[in-house]
């Protein structure tokens, strides 16, 4: 397997996991905030969302990524590390404003619908996960971060 789609694969893979773990505690959250007014169910949760995602997604992809960046005189290669952090900051922040979008007005929406707020939590972000993880792969594409050097 060519080595640029290991690099989506393990991109992917992160982002689903910081998302799953964000999604149980979400629905958690918002599920003990049901008696606050819709829109402070919706923003704390989704404040929550972020907490929990960016804590998941960050430590996996430091992980995966930690030695790509060393030089054979264990040196960091300051260099790539910056080009790269901007590609990546660059198609996570694109994806991250369409997914609080979407999220927050599809959760309040629910809950105004009278939809338990676990569940409303749970169709929300699966939602936006959805849109999200497309255009983030889109933008990692346009970006080239992975590109093939072959």
């Amino acid at each position: 397997m060519r080595q640029q789609y290991k690099e989506y694969l393990k991109l992917n893979k992160n982002i689903l996991l910081g998302f799953l773990a964000s999604i149980v505690i979400s629905a958690i959250v918002a599920q003990l905030l049901s008696e606050q007014e819709h829109y402070l169910n919706t923003t704390l949760t989704l404040v929550v969302d972020y907490i929990v995602y960016f804590s998941t997604f960050g430590g996996l992809y430091y992980l995966d990524n930690r030695k790509k960046y060393i030089l054979k005189t264990g040196e960091t290669d300051k260099t790539l590390l910056k080009k790269d952090l901007i590609k990546i900051v660059t198609s996570l922040g694109i994806g991250e404003v369409i997914y609080t979008i979407v999220r927050w007005l599809l959760q309040y929406y629910l809950l105004t619908e009278n939809y338990d707020p676990y569940l409303a939590s749970l169709i929300s972000q699966s939602i936006s996960t959805t849109i999200y993880m497309a255009v983030v792969n889109f933008s990692v594409k346009l970006t080239r971060l992975y590109k093939d050097d072959a």
